[in-house]
């Protein structure tokens, strides 16, 4: 390792300890230098938004109502959290919009959670394959000029693709392109950010 990379590993186990999550400090300092490397986020961005899923995690599975009773996908790129999943009622799913908004450094949440029983894991697993045949299809686009795969989150659910992501504007559209080919997918849905 290099004195800057031990500085930046060492910089961001620091944070995740502090932020109490110690179980997951090697993996998530790992992952996110990995993520600075080829990110448009800045670094401390890129810290924020892996705190504001865990704490969204945290607050998910701390509910035993929620816990019990709906199935939630929650995922921050940039400080906007995506909801995704089910929960069987509007005011349950009320509830953990509300609970969620309450997180620090959420900037906005994009609300999908559908008004239905959980999923089932046949369905989860099909999801599952679609997010990892996306991401492998993007490494077609190497011809884009400064394209990086890696810079576009993907989330599946029921079938239907969110994009997430600081993409310039000439990225945008062979992306979505791509992502619609893709076998499985019903529907694709664009939540990128333009980087400047």
């Amino acid at each position: 390792m290099s004195f800057n990379k031990t500085h930046v590993f060492l910089l961001l186990l620091t944070l995740t300890l502090l932020s109490g999550c110690a179980a997951v400090a090697v993996g998530t300092a790992a992952t996110t230098g990995v993520a600075i490397a080829h990110d448009r986020r800045t670094t401390g961005t890129v810290i924020d938004d892996q705190t504001i899923e865990l704490k969204a995690l945290k607050t998910l599975y701390g509910n035993e109502t929620i816990r019990n009773n709906t199935h939630i996908n929650a995922t921050c790129y940039n400080g906007i959290l995506l909801l995704t999943g089910e929960a069987p009622t509007e005011e349950l799913r009320n509830t953990i919009i509300n609970q969620l908004r309450q997180i620090p450094k959420v900037r906005k949440i994009n609300n999908e959670i559908q008004l239905a029983a959980p999923s089932s894991l046949i369905s989860r697993s099909s999801d599952s394959l679609i997010t990892s045949k996306a991401k492998i299809a993007l490494f077609k686009l190497n011809y884009i000029d400064g394209f990086d795969p890696t810079r576009v989150k993907i989330v599946s659910e029921n079938g239907v693709v969110y994009l997430l992501g600081l993409l310039k504007q000439h990225e945008v559209d062979p992306v979505v392109e791509t992502i619609r080919r893709v076998g499985g997918v019903q529907r694709v849905v664009k939540l990128f950010e333009l980087a400047g």
